[in-house]
Formats: C-alpha cells, structure tokens, sequence
C-alpha cells in the first residue's frame, strides 16, 4: 500500500483510482461497506482520509476520542486491500477550501480520481457545507462518478465510531467488535514503566494511551500481538487499562501480562485486542491481596480465551 500525503504532488500511478472518503476511525463495518464499493476491477482502490482527524483541528483541547492512532489505521487499510492511501494533512489551507475547490483541486485536478465513495453522511468542503447532492454534481461537471451508500446497521443499531466508544467506555468491547468487525485493539510500541510487575511475578508490556479514546478502566482479558523483536507471534495475556490505584497514579497506561512468555519487549510494537472486561480498578490492603487477585484474573481471562473460536 502506498501512502500519498499531498494531493499536488500526486504521481501518475497516484491517479485514476476509485476512492472512497471519510475519516475511518476505527474501520468499522460501515466503513469497510463503503471501501467495499469502491472495488473496481480497472482501478486501483484508494482511500482518502485526513490526519489529524478533523476535530483534532478545529478543538484540539477535547478530550481523546479516537479509536485508533494513524499507523494502526494504516495497518487496518492495508489488510483489506487498500492500494492507496490518500493521508492529507488537515491544516488551515485545507480546512478553508470551499467544497467546490476541494472537489476541484483536491479530487479532480490534484488526485485524478475517477470515482468517489462516500457515505449517506458525508460532509465535506468549508463549515462542513457540502453535500452528497452536491458533490455528486461536482463530479459530473469535473469527470469522476460518485457513489452514496446508506449508512449500515447491525443488531446494535447504527454501526458508527460514536456507538463503538460507547459500547467500550461501558465495558463491551464484544458489541464494539461487532460493529468493528475486529476485535478492538491498542497499538503501539513497548515503553519503560516502574517495573513493579516483576517484583510481584507478573512482570508487563507497558503502553501509552495518548490521544485514544478510553475503554472503561478495568483488567481485561486480551491477545496480544508482538509484531517485532525477538519473540513475534500472537499471546494470550490479561491486561490492566487504567491509573493503578494501588499506587497512586495518574496516567491512564495498558499493562499487559502475556501468558507463558518470556523475553524482552521494550520498544517493541504491539497489538492488544480487548476480548473481555473482567472487573474495574481495585486498591487492595495489600501486596498479597492483589497478587491473590491478579492470579484469579488470570485464570478467568486463560478460560475466556480458550474458549474462544
């Protein structure tokens, strides 16, 4: 997959794509419907997204809310076969073009696109002031189709990123994977905590959470992909998300416990899908206390996952 991030220096091979536009947090099952009706069997299937995400831009002092950061999202897209990722910058210059202009600067002058897919809700151009109509009749004046596809829905309602960070922010990351389509996962590398978990036998991978949305704070049972280092390969493992209140902190970080593991993960890039919520956050009386509950935490989470299909 190659990723392009700025239309005016578009190459050949950049052009003639059937695109499909949005912000695709999470790349839920509503977004792969609109990706899959951009396939075409003479175009390359591109996907045209923005980075930061546009709420980032205009209220960048909200509180996190993202499902995935831009590198997960960009593994996601290239699981299913994206050709072209199209990753502009959301920048002032871009947030101030008309929706006329972007149509005809952005898509027909700048990427060439020869079709456009978006979703019944799409909203485009400054102050959000474009419409599906209107971008429909854009294309018809500047060359390139547009397709609408209605907005999808599963047993839980509208398939959207707003239901998805309910469903986790209430401890369901089961209902957010079948909206996902996938299991919800944190994706990041490996860094240096207090290393407590040792000294307690449960020693972890520690992972920021920085600019994500955040599940309910709790233990939780997970796979675990190492995806580099010396021990690749996908783990089983229990996962605490939250401040450690046992110690007084104030951070929110993922610590992870991979079972039957053993080996060094710092700096290493990991993918931790949430499977289920165990419990929320506890402080206990003390170190046996918790380590008494950290080994029914993991025999809970070892069955759930056997259990899995």
């Amino acid at each position: 997959m190659r990723i392009l991030r700025d239309y005016q220096y578009a190459l050949p091979e950049d052009r003639g794509a059937a695109v499909a536009i949005g912000n695709f947090d999470g790349v839920h099952l509503g977004h792969q419907h609109v990706i899959d009706q951009a396939r075409h069997r003479d175009m390359p299937l591109g996907l045209l997204t923005f980075e930061p995400h546009p709420r980032q831009f205009f209220a960048p002092d909200s509180p996190p809310f993202r499902l995935m950061n831009a590198e997960a999202r960009a593994n996601r897209l290239q699981k299913l076969g994206v050709d072209i990722l199209y990753e502009l910058p959301f920048n002032a210059a871009l947030a101030g073009l008309s929706a006329e202009a972007f149509a005809r600067e952005v898509l027909a002058e700048g990427l060439g696109v020869m079709r456009v897919i978006v979703g019944a809700d799409f909203c485009f151009g400054k102050g959000r002031a474009g419409t599906v109509g209107m971008l429909s009749a854009f294309g018809q004046e500047m060359g390139f189709d547009v397709v609408v596809v209605p907005i999808k829905h599963g047993d839980l309602g509208a398939i959207s990123s707003t239901n998805i960070r309910l469903a986790l922010s209430e401890g369901r990351p089961r209902d957010a994977a079948s909206m996902l389509g996938h299991w919800h996962r944190i994706e990041g590398p490996v860094v240096h905590g207090e290393k407590r978990g040792r000294t307690l036998g449960y020693p972890t991978a520690n992972m920021g959470l920085e600019g994500l949305h955040l599940p309910k704070l709790g233990v939780y049972a997970v796979i675990v992909d190492v995806r580099d280092g010396a021990h690749p390969g996908t783990y089983h493992g229990v996962a605490s998300l939250g401040v450690r209140p046992m110690f007084g902190g104030e951070v929110p970080n993922l610590e992870t416990f991979l079972f039957d593991f053993s080996g060094d993960l710092y700096g290493c890039d990991l993918s931790v899908a949430l499977i289920d919520y165990l419990r929320p956050e506890m402080k206990f009386d003390g170190l046996d206390a918790l380590i008494t509950q950290m080994d029914a935490d993991s025999d809970t989470a070892r069955a759930i996952l056997k259990a899995l299909p």
